[in-house]
């Protein structure tokens, strides 16, 4: 699970990783409470076709075409079983609102440090939200990232500044939950069910999206300091979207596996709340964001979740039979337990997991 949130007193005893950075040419090498050393067996696998995640015809999946409809259908429903991740290309987002949305939350994080402390914050699901570390008295460690976390839904919530996020981020936001929506129509179907069961179910309507932005500068040792550590995502389905800058990397087949995505593609991968649904049929994956040496990588990940006070059980038509491995937790619960200690104790799945007699 991803690690709980930083408070505002930890905030306030570290820089941001901006400023960290832009502290002068004498930063060579990694500060000591940034550093975090992967074991040499956990090092990904080069890029190549071996080792690629699946992709994903969005125009095949929204296609009139029955024949092409299905095969984009059962191709989905393979990619969420083995790998958790896929790419989706052919989405209809225009490829420069995806680069002005990375290049407003690039503008944020350049904003002074001092514009940037009103929205550091405690709260789980404060409307805006930045910061660096999650956590560093649980972690030890540091992250060589900063982040942005704006709640797009089901109420909008915008920056004033950059001047331009608003307008780019209400338009990017509403044609990614589009997006969203039909994957998870896909997914549905692909389980043998009818195209709106897991939004009717999940209450999809009231969904929690979420538009999260995150800076990696370059690092002088990247590989001694790690951007966010092996972690899986809260939610239904997340899409992430990256500048030309690559750093993701996915545990398949408990090997680590470098994501190379297609230019203008979205990454996709399933959550928490998906595979309890499906109970362990399709697994939220493990996945990390490494840094480089060479220049800054900005990511935005666009999480989308059920409604806050709806709580995903294992789907009775899926069964077939068998014992459901997962109790119930309202969505909102589930985030708070994955911002505790008690995370880092053991998984968040394996706390609400049915203990085997």
């Amino acid at each position: 699970m991803a690690p709980p949130m930083t408070t505002v007193a930890d905030e306030a005893e570290v820089a941001s990783i901006k400023t960290l950075t832009n502290a002068g040419a004498e930063l060579n090498s990694v500060p000591f409470e940034y550093t975090y050393i992967k074991n040499p067996k956990d090092q990904a696998n080069a890029s190549d076709p071996e080792h690629s995640i699946p992709t994903i015809d969005y125009a095949h999946l929204t296609s009139g075409s029955p024949e092409l409809r299905s095969k984009a259908i059962e191709k989905l429903g393979k990619a969420c079983e083995e790998w958790g991740f896929f790419q989706v290309i052919n989405h209809g987002v225009p490829e420069n609102l995806m680069k002005s949305m990375i290049e407003a939350c690039q503008k944020f994080f350049q904003l002074p440090e001092e514009e940037k402390k009103e929205f550091q914050s405690r709260k789980l699901l404060e409307p805006i939200k930045c910061g660096t570390t999650y956590n560093f008295a649980i972690e030890k460690v540091r992250l060589w990232r900063d982040y942005l976390k704006v709640i797009a839904h089901p109420d909008f919530h915008s920056l004033q500044k950059p001047a331009e996020y608003s307008d780019i981020s209400m338009k990017f936001s509403k044609q990614t939950r589009q997006v969203a929506t039909e994957l998870l129509s896909g997914i549905s179907e692909s389980l043998g069910l009818e195209a709106e069961y897991i939004a009717k179910a999940m209450n999809w309507d009231r969904g929690l999206q979420i538009l999260a932005a995150n800076y990696y500068p370059a690092c002088p040792q990247p590989d001694q300091a790690i951007g966010i550590p092996p972690h899986t995502d809260h939610g239904l389905v997340t899409l992430l979207i990256q500048n030309e800058m690559g750093g993701l990397e996915v545990q398949h087949n408990g090997k680590w596996v470098l994501v190379d995505c297609a230019p203008g593609s979205f990454v996709v991968n399933i959550g928490d709340q998906m595979q309890i649904l499906t109970n362990d049929k399709y697994k939220s994956v493990w996945h990390r964001a490494v840094v480089n040496n060479r220049a800054t990588r900005i990511s935005i990940a666009v999480p989308h979740g059920p409604a806050l006070d709806t709580a995903a059980l294992p789907i009775p038509e899926l069964l077939g039979g068998e014992a459901p491995k997962f109790i119930g937790m309202s969505y909102e619960e589930f985030m708070e337990l994955q911002a505790s200690p008690a995370s880092w104790i053991r998984p968040c799945l394996d706390h609400l997991r049915v203990k085997a007699e």
